[in-house]
């Protein structure tokens, strides 16, 4: 294992709309957080020294509708069609592995980890309703040890939730979460749904992230100084305390399920997110910036 060092960059602070159509630049070096590693998907192909493609039919736990493949269809890596390289998920409405559509799903796991940071995509979503559900989210990188949601799990940015469906707010709401507990029968969770002053379905990148520190996790939308979430970390002595399980290494997960018990969608008649049979979640970037410090891990594991 070795800590990794990899090139810095600056960015401008604009307005969340300028910041929507800015490529590459994100939120830069503030706060004394320094760029330490990134992944701008320039390749031709998906670094497997970085990422695992998921291959499973699961539901993911929460009875979702797609099987997660590693063929070209469903991740990939290409031009957005503004000469940027990018992460391409896509998701398509159709029979395979006994699942009613296919989809993509990356991880970090097992090949780099980190604790605390600034930890942000620039991600170009889909139109969302009704059915699908991106996510760019992380967990603890012993969840093969002590399983979920001993291993805590911080979900940056998810949409396509049934309350915007319901409300008519698809494109603007969003939420963060933070799950945790002792075992799955006494699983926790603290959720901050979100609704966007513009829309985030607007054929722009838009940028999540998580400042993640040894006394909070806070969740920003854009170049916004105000969280949309923000979650006390600091107690970390009872197992009964969300403070306890979030102090160690994670990794990284970028997905889009297809229905599921999120947007309250579990057949894929209900699916109408996919008129044209398929449609794609685009990721410009994923950066971690970090603060010299002892607190501070980032490891390649691999």
């Amino acid at each position: 294992m070795k800590k990794s060092n990899f090139l810095i960059a600056t960015a401008l602070l604009v307005s969340p709309l300028a910041m929507a159509a800015s490529s590459q630049d994100g939120t830069g070096e503030t706060d004394g957080y320094k760029l330490v590693w990134q992944d701008l998907f320039d390749a031709n192909e998906l670094n497997s020294q970085r990422w695992n493609i998921e291959v499973n039919g699961d539901g993911g736990g929460n009875n979702e509708l797609q099987y997660y493949t590693d063929r070209a269809e469903n991740v990939r890596l290409g031009d957005d069609g503004k000469g940027n390289g990018c992460l391409i998920l896509t998701a398509k409405k159709e029979v395979y592995g006994g699942r009613q559509a296919t989809s993509g799903r990356i991880t970090s796991k097992n090949k780099i980890a980190f604790k605390h940071g600034k930890i942000e995509a620039a991600i170009k979503l889909p139109k969302t309703a009704n059915g699908l559900w991106p996510a760019f989210w992380m967990m603890g990188n012993d969840i093969s040890t002590v399983s979920w949601p001993r291993c805590g799990e911080t979900d940056i940015l998810e949409m396509g939730h049934s309350n915007g469906i319901k409300d008519g707010v698809t494109d603007r709401l969003f939420n963060g979460a933070l799950h945790w507990g002792v075992a799955s029968s006494e699983h926790r969770i603290l959720t901050g749904d979100h609704v966007s002053d513009y829309s985030l379905q607007d054929g722009e990148y838009h940028i999540f992230r998580v400042v993640w520190t040894p006394n909070e996790i806070a969740m920003f939308l854009d170049d916004n100084k105000e969280p949309c979430m923000r979650v006390d970390i600091s107690d970390r002595s009872s197992e009964d305390g969300v403070g306890y399980y979030f102090h160690k290494d994670n990794f990284l997960l970028l997905n889009m399920a297809v229905g599921g018990n999120f947007p309250g969608i579990h057949d894929a008649e209900g699916i109408t997110a996919l008129p044209q049979g398929s449609a794609e979640m685009l990721v410009d970037y994923v950066r971690i910036y970090q603060k010299d410090d002892a607190k501070s891990t980032l490891t390649l594991l691999k």
